[in-house]
């Protein structure tokens, strides 16, 4: 009986040691791995480019491509932040068995914009008298400001006061402004990534994928370019700033 409890005690010892190496970074013997990933979106399984990807150790990093897909050096203990408009801030953790072999998948949620009910009032004019009734926008009635659409002039604190307060004091109302931002945002950056990705910065600078990386990184910290940037103004801008990269590199 005594055996038996004995080795019960040691067994149990054991797996509370095993149990403790699994998540003690310091029984973890550090290895240089090239981690291979793709980050997807949790709505639909998409992958998501252009993801910014930051190791927590260094510093640097990487980006997605147009399919989600990257690779980077690292620990297996290291840790990843990864960034991106429209989703929520992911912290990667590298497995510490991995060893390179497979592509590991990682998910990311969308941000979720909570807007309360919105109650829309109005009626159309019965009399047609060949007078403009308004400027036509384009957006939702829902996220549609019931003071103004667009930021108010000081003017109209005098000739609509309760709109202009309401404009800046309402929470609903700054509630729906950030939702519509979000989402100019987010279509601006899908029409921004045809004309700004790593293929384009390779075929005009002749950098690999590796380097092209490196590039981009210093470019987007650089926050020059515009979501609306044409194609032309696009590939002005890297030819211009891969010159001043190159000479920041050289120093």
């Amino acid at each position: 009986m005594r055996s038996s409890i004995f080795i019960g005690l040691i067994l149990l010892l054991f797996s509370g040691l095993q149990s403790r190496a699994q998540t003690d970074l310091s029984l973890v013997d550090p290895i240089l791995v090239r981690l291979k990933g793709r980050i997807v979106s949790a709505a639909d399984s998409s992958g998501i480019p252009y993801v910014n990807i930051v190791n927590n150790r260094y510093r640097g990093g990487t980006i997605t491509n147009n399919d989600g897909y990257f690779s980077l050096d690292a620990l297996n203990i290291d840790s990843l932040i990864a960034t991106s408009v429209g989703y929520e801030k992911k912290v990667i953790y590298i497995p510490h068995s991995y060893m390179g072999q497979e592509v590991l998948t990682f998910v990311m949620n969308p941000v979720n914009y909570a807007v309360g009910e919105v109650e829309v009032k109005g009626e159309s004019p019965s009399l047609d008298l060949g007078v403009s009734t308004g400027k036509p926008v384009d957006i939702a009635p829902e996220l549609r400001g019931n003071a103004f659409n667009e930021k108010p002039p000081v003017l109209a604190a005098l000739f609509n006061p309760v709109s202009f307060l309401q404009y800046y004091l309402s929470d609903n109302e700054r509630r729906k402004r950030e939702v519509r931002q979000a989402m100019a945002i987010q279509k601006n950056w899908e029409m921004h990534s045809k004309n700004y990705n790593k293929e384009m910065v390779m075929k005009l600078t002749g950098l690999n994928e590796a380097e092209a990386d490196t590039f981009m990184l210093w470019f987007n910290a650089k926050n020059v370019l515009p979501y609306t940037s044409s194609e032309y103004e696009v590939r002005a801008s890297i030819v211009y700033y891969y010159q001043m990269f190159k000479q920041d590199k050289n120093k």
